[in-house]
């Protein structure tokens, strides 16, 4: 069984976590709490992929696809590395889609904490993420 040295053991006052398979923003959360999972335990391999093929449009893949060349960085998260925790609410909806704010926490070597806010947009008809941008 593989263990990580900063795994957390859940206490009772810890939130309860749900879902649905019909609600746009769960799917968002559910998306990045396994995309995160899979790059802390095996970094950008074949299930990585398989989440961004199942959750993602073709479209926002291509354009991540350009993105990840021309910057560096996972288009996903905006960032290197791993982040520490994540958190997804909903924030607008409209014209087909839903808009939810993802916050990523990450931490540096130095225990310094900060956090990327991004805008993920998602289409109605299909719950898959068709857009990913910092948000302002």
């Amino acid at each position: 069984m593989r263990t990580h040295p900063t795994a957390k053991v859940s206490t009772v006052n810890d939130p309860v976590r749900s879902g649905s398979p019909r609600s746009t923003v769960d799917r968002v959360a559910d998306f990045y709490g396994a995309y995160i999972d899979v790059l802390a335990d095996s970094g950008r391999d074949k299930l990585a992929e398989a989440l961004r093929g199942h959750y993602l449009t073709a479209r926002l893949r291509e354009d991540l696809a350009r993105w990840e060349k021309a910057h560096h960085k996972d288009g996903v998260l905006r960032g290197k590395g791993v982040p520490a925790a994540w958190k997804v609410v909903y924030n607008d909806s409209g014209m087909g889609h839903c808009w939810t704010r993802v916050t990523l926490t990450w931490e540096d070597s130095g225990n310094r904490v900060h956090h990327m806010r991004l805008l993920v947009r998602s289409d109605l008809d299909t719950q898959l993420i068709s857009g990913i941008r910092i948000a302002s």
